[in-house]
């Protein structure tokens, strides 16, 4: 089958009891926030967390909804998403393993700005207000580090909703390429390969664009040489030049 472009491996799978309390310990221990303390007191605050098994496609919480609780990806990955007034979805990031979303009225937010969404089977920990309470009662410095970490993940959202008005889709495209193989890029025999599912509508979601316009843009960076990809997955083949393009963003 001469020309036949090979799929790479994309490894997304997890098993459902993969949530141990190790992995969840090893989890709480590299949060920013949590670095500090000790093995005694990460144990303490693994207790305060609920583990939630959250199947792929699944809702973890609505923009709008009451602002009630913390969460931290243990396994899997999670979806960010902004509603816009015309109806369009925005997809803002993809979160992996560490990373913390959603957010608390104590550190001053009343509802979620965004909605999480699982991509793939996912095991998130979770911690609402009377909890995080009882570990600010030890560590009060704590709370300083979170806000921080609400504060930036708004002003990125605030960022990329600015880009996506401002800025020529194929900059668009190319920023969002870029960030996704910085964050989840592995290499590959051909250059560096997203390690997750991306499909043109996550790519247009990702940039405020249609579906088509999407392809299209993703079209002409394969022909010009700048990735490879195949039915939900891509490799960026020169990257630099991606970030050139990406930089008017």
């Amino acid at each position: 089958m001469a020309g036949r472009r090979a799929v790479p491996q994309i490894v997304e799978s997890i098993s459902p009891a993969s949530c141990t309390v190790d992995h969840r310990l090893e989890v709480l221990h590299g949060l920013p926030f949590f670095q500090h303390l000790p093995h005694e007191q990460i144990a303490e605050i693994n207790r305060q967390f609920h583990a939630y098994d959250v199947e792929a496609g699944a809702t973890i919480y609505f923009s709008g909804d009451p602002a009630e609780r913390l969460y931290v990806v243990a396994h899997g990955r999670v979806k960010l998403l902004r509603h816009s007034a015309s109806g369009q979805d925005t997809l803002l990031d993809i979160l992996t393993t560490g990373e913390m979303f959603g957010t608390l009225a104590a550190l001053g937010d009343l509802t979620y700005p965004d909605t999480a969404e699982a991509q793939t089977f996912c095991c998130v920990l979770g911690i609402g207000a009377q909890e995080f309470q009882t570990i600010l009662e030890r560590s009060p410095d704590v709370a300083v580090h979170v806000l921080g970490i609400v504060a930036k993940r708004l002003q990125e959202a605030h960022t990329t909703i600015s880009q996506i008005s401002a800025t020529p889709v194929e900059a668009r495209v190319a920023a969002a390429l870029v960030k996704l193989s910085e964050k989840l890029g592995v290499e590959d025999e051909r250059g560096t390969l997203i390690q997750t599912r991306l499909s043109r509508q996550d790519i247009a979601a990702m940039t405020g664009t249609t579906t088509e316009t999407a392809s299209r843009v993703m079209s002409q960076f394969r022909r010009d040489g700048l990735i490879e990809s195949g039915r939900q997955w891509i490799v960026v083949t020169d990257l630099p030049r991606l970030a050139e393009i990406a930089e008017v963003a």
